[in-house]
């Protein structure tokens, strides 16, 4: 059965200086799918994830998110969805514990903050300030916080940036777990590996608009269709799996 749209973005525009950097984007995600836009630095990757998070506002175009308009009801927008940021800023002087608690007091929610934490793997930590956690860590509490309100929609861009392997495949589980859980997920990367683990359907984007939109095998299938070969042979692991193989899966915090 074909799921529904959640998401669908038609014509999306964001000019700067005269300059469309968002330049007429379209595509819809399905409701409980991880779907991917992947690009270079500069091809509006952010921005576009920016618009529809209403933290830019739309110079063209229209969004909906689960049916609302992103820019006439963007109050509404923000009640259903999650947001993680390449940096997000927390209270320096608040446990991870009462952080949770206070955000969900901005959405009117009782939070479940020892679930929330479980989830993240940092029970332990619940006393903790945020500066006193490692960088994977800081991502997963991240995480945590952007489910405070149970969103329909999470928003991740470039989620792994700066993590070690063990850190970037954990966090990897921890996101198919919550797209399994129902939330439909939205993610930018520029890390192909991550990519193709990761998304079910991926946009390629670049200069400003979207170039493709397909599955990551049938993108895959489709360039050796069109004779690309590689120089070199193409091994089954590569070294990061050596990595992981010889270190192990755990988290080192």
């Amino acid at each position: 059965m074909e799921l529904e749209p959640i998401v669908k973005v038609d014509k999306l525009v964001k000019t700067y200086d005269g300059n469309n950097v968002v330049d007429g984007v379209s595509f819809e995600v399905k409701k409980g799918e991880i779907f991917g836009i992947l690009g270079p630095n500069g091809a509006g990757k952010t921005t576009t994830l920016e618009m529809l998070e209403v933290l830019r506002p739309i110079d063209g175009g229209v969004a909906t998110i689960d049916g609302i308009d992103v820019a006439k009801k963007p109050k509404d927008i923000k009640n259903i969805i999650g947001i993680q940021l390449q940096s997000t800023a927390f209270y320096d002087k608040l446990t991870l514990r009462e952080q949770l608690k206070m955000f969900g007091s901005l959405y009117g929610r009782t939070v479940d903050t020892e679930a929330l934490l479980a989830k993240v793997q940092l029970t332990e930590k619940a006393k903790n300030y945020v500066e006193q956690l490692s960088g994977g860590q800081k991502q997963r509490f991240a995480i945590a916080s952007t489910l405070v309100n149970n969103p329909k929609v999470l928003f991740l861009d470039e989620p792994t940036t700066g993590l070690d392997p063990q850190a970037r495949r954990n966090l990897w589980d921890l996101i198919k777990e919550i797209r399994n859980e129902g939330i439909t997920i939205l993610l930018t990367t520029h890390y192909m590996d991550e990519a193709e683990l990761l998304c079910d359907r991926l946009a390629i984007m670049d200069s400003g608009k979207i170039i493709t939109i397909d599955t990551p095998h049938n993108l895959i299938q489709q360039l050796l269709a069109r004779g690309f070969k590689k120089e070199q042979v193409v091994e089954q692991a590569n070294l990061e799996d050596v990595f992981i193989d010889l270190t192990g899966k755990a988290i080192r915090d």
